[in-house]
């Protein structure tokens, strides 16, 4: 019997500023999908920001899938292969994907196969919950993910 590939979906944002919290609530809706479908090798994740000790955190994943709010121009949602990068884009307190999965690599000489969801926001002020048009975002980009994580050597396999 193969492997079951072990995949972690983290998402990141502050749920306080309206579409800034898309991260988050995928990994919520994410969650609750994979726990009625019985999916024991997905684990999730949430926080406002990377930080460095997340790299322990990915080290013994197969596949990682951070998912993040957008402002970029983009439809609805995009998936991007992750290269790893020590560039440091803020500080050592907030760190992008690109570095936790380098700094992975750095220390324990492995990392998985990773990736971002973009997930395009609209409307960033200090309120709690998504606009309309984030929330249809959300929903396009989860049902794109759903047959992804059901057969995952499709994530693997399929350059994106």
């Amino acid at each position: 019997m193969q492997k079951q590939l072990q995949i972690l979906i983290y998402g990141y944002g502050n749920p306080g500023r309206e579409d800034d919290g898309l991260g988050n609530r995928f990994v919520e809706m994410a969650e609750a999908w994979a726990k009625s479908e019985g999916l024991a090798n997905i684990q999730f994740d949430s926080n406002y920001q990377l930080n460095i000790e997340d790299a322990a955190e990915i080290e013994p994943k197969d596949i990682v899938i951070f998912v993040d709010a957008s402002t970029e121009e983009i439809d609805d949602f995009i998936l991007t292969e992750i290269t790893p990068s020590s560039k440091v884009e803020f500080s050592m307190h907030s760190v992008s994907a690109s570095y936790v999965v380098q700094l992975c690599n750095d220390i324990y000489k492995k990392s998985p196969k990773s990736f971002l969801l973009h997930l395009k926001g609209y409307q960033w002020e200090f309120l709690e919950g998504l606009s309309a048009r984030a929330s249809e975002n959300l929903e396009k980009a989860l049902a794109f993910i759903k047959p992804l994580l059901l057969d995952p050597e499709k994530i693997i396999a399929k350059p994106v």
